[in-house]
C-alpha cells in the first residue's frame, strides 16, 4: 500500500475504518489470496470509502449505487483506462458482497454495478526461432548464476509456469524421472506440468554443479537461489528474461509473462487442443485460454496478407 493510500485510509471515519479492517481480515484469513491480490483489493476498498466519506458518509450502509457509479466516473474523468475501471468495479462488488455477508449492510448494491469490459489486448509473443535464442543465450555457462539462469530461461519456456510459481519451487517438487513440475499455483491449486529434455540437461548442470556452488545454511528446500544463497527472488527472474530477450535480434521486450504467452501460443499452434493448455497454464476458466486462439489466428492473418498472391 502507498504512502498515500495509507494517509487516505487513516482519515477515514471510524466505523468506515472498521469496516475496512474486518474486510482486511477476510481476504488474508478466509479466501487465500496472494499478498499482491489482498494489496489490490484493499488499495481500491480504501479509496471506493474515501470516496464516500468525501460525499459524506460515515457508515458502510450509505454506500449505495449511486457513490459506486459516481467513484467509477470520476476515475475515468481522471484518465483511468476501460481496463482500470473493470477492476475497480469488480474490487467494489467483491467489497459490497463481503458487506452483505457480514451483516454490514442489508443488501449487496453492488450487484447492479455494471462496468465497461476491458478491451483484451493482444499479448506479445515471441516467434519459435526468437524463443530458442532467448532460451539458448546462457548456454555454454559454467559460473553458477549463468547455470541457474540456463534453467530460469529453460523451464519457463518449456512449462509455461508463472514466475512466482517458478521461484516457489523446491528441490522435491522436481520428478526428473518423469520431467514433470509439481507446480502450487493460484488459489493454492497443484497441477503437474511436463518439461522437455533441454530443460532437464539445464536442471542437471544446476543441480550438479550450480546449486551446491551458492546453497548456505539458510537456502532451505528452494530450487532456485539468488547469488547469496537465498531463495531466487522474482524481480531477479525477471531481470534475466529481458537481459535474455535483449539479445535476441528483433524480439520484442516481453518478460516472463511474455515467455508464458510465447509457450502458450507455440503449443497451440503445436496442434495442442485448448483444454490442454488450459491445464498447461493452470487457467481456472477456459475464457482466460482463449485469448491464445486469438494470437494464433492474428498470426495466421498475418501470414496470409503478406504471403497470399489474392490477399
Amino acid at each position: 500500500m502507498t504512502a498515500r493510500t495509507a494517509d487516505a485510509r487513516a482519515t477515514l471515519p471510524p466505523a468506515l475504518a472498521a469496516a475496512l479492517e474486518g474486510y482486511e481480515r477476510a481476504l488474508r484469513d478466509e479466501r487465500d489470496l496472494s499478498a499482491h491480490t489482498v494489496r489490490g483489493y484493499l488499495t481500491d476498498a480504501v479509496w471506493l470509502l474515501d470516496h464516500l466519506a468525501r460525499r459524506g458518509g460515515t457508515r458502510v450502509d450509505e454506500l449505495d449505487l449511486a457513490a459506486l457509479r459516481s467513484w467509477l466516473a470520476q476515475g475515468r474523468t481522471k484518465g483511468a483506462s476501460r481496463a482500470t475501471t473493470a477492476r475497480r468495479a469488480a474490487a467494489a462488488r467483491s467489497f459490497t458482497a463481503w458487506l452483505r455477508r457480514s451483516g454490514h449492510t442489508p443488501e449487496d448494491v453492488g450487484l447492479r454495478l455494471v462496468s465497461p469490459k476491458a478491451h483484451r489486448t493482444l499479448p506479445d509473443v515471441l516467434a519459435p526461432d526468437q524463443a530458442r535464442t532467448v532460451v539458448e543465450s546462457t548456454a555454454g555457462a559454467e559460473d553458477p548464476v549463468g547455470l541457474r539462469d540456463a534453467v530460469v530461461l529453460e523451464l519457463l519456456y518449456a512449462s509455461g509456469i508463472r514466475v512466482s510459481e517458478l521461484v516457489g519451487l523446491d528441490v522435491d517438487d522436481v520428478d526428473r524421472g518423469r520431467r514433470l513440475l509439481r507446480v502450487l499455483g493460484k488459489g493454492r491449486k497443484e497441477r503437474s506440468v511436463p518439461y522437455g529434455a533441454p530443460a532437464e540437461q539445464a536442471l542437471d548442470a544446476w543441480l550438479t554443479r550450480g546449486r551446491p556452488a551458492l546453497a548456505t545454511s539458510g537456502s532451505g528446500p528452494a530450487l532456485l537461489l539468488g547469488a547469496r544463497g537465498r531463495r531466487l527472488d522474482p524481480r531477479e527472474a525477471r531481470r534475466t528474461v529481458h537481459a535474455a530477450v535483449a539479445r535476441a535480434p528483433g524480439a520484442p521486450d516481453v518478460g516472463p509473462h511474455g515467455l508464458r504467452h510465447s509457450a502458450a501460443t507455440h503449443v497451440l499452434e503445436g496442434g495442442a487442443d485448448l483444454r490442454s493448455v488450459q491445464e498447461l497454464l493452470g487457467h481456472a476458466s477456459l475464457a482466460t485460454t482463449q485469448i491464445y486462439t486469438h494470437v494464433t489466428v492474428e498470426r495466421l492473418r498475418a501470414v496470409h496478407a503478406q504471403a497470399h498472391p489474392r490477399a
